[in-house]
């Protein structure tokens, strides 16, 4: 038997660990929002709103939950997607998580 470890890529660890740690999603999407005005932000934002629907029953069944298409989902979700707010929205409701902002000071 090989006594090597796989290597697993950083994107699927964080998938793995929002999945077995599933209170986890929403304090991972707020740090992404946070830093979504930092260079690169929307895409980084974009990407773990992405991994928490992968960790969370695939593109697939967001789709059906979100009722936007599966190839909607994939342009979206990625680095140069640019959704809608109403497409973040139906996105975010299908995944469980919430857009929230915690920088207001009050």
């Amino acid at each position: 038997m090989d006594s090597k470890k796989r290597s697993v890529s950083h994107h699927d660890a964080v998938v793995q660990m929002l999945r077995e740690n599933p209170d986890e999603a929403q304090l991972y999407l707020q740090v992404a929002l946070e830093e979504i005005h930092e260079e690169q932000g929307i895409g980084a934002f974009l990407i773990a709103l992405r991994r928490i629907i992968e960790a969370r029953g695939g593109i697939g069944e967001i789709a059906a939950k979100s009722g936007l298409s599966r190839q909607q989902l994939y342009k979206t979700l990625s680095e140069e997607g640019n959704p809608t707010l109403t497409t973040l929205m139906k996105i975010t409701r299908a995944a469980g998580v919430k857009l929230v902002d915690n920088t207001r000071k009050g």
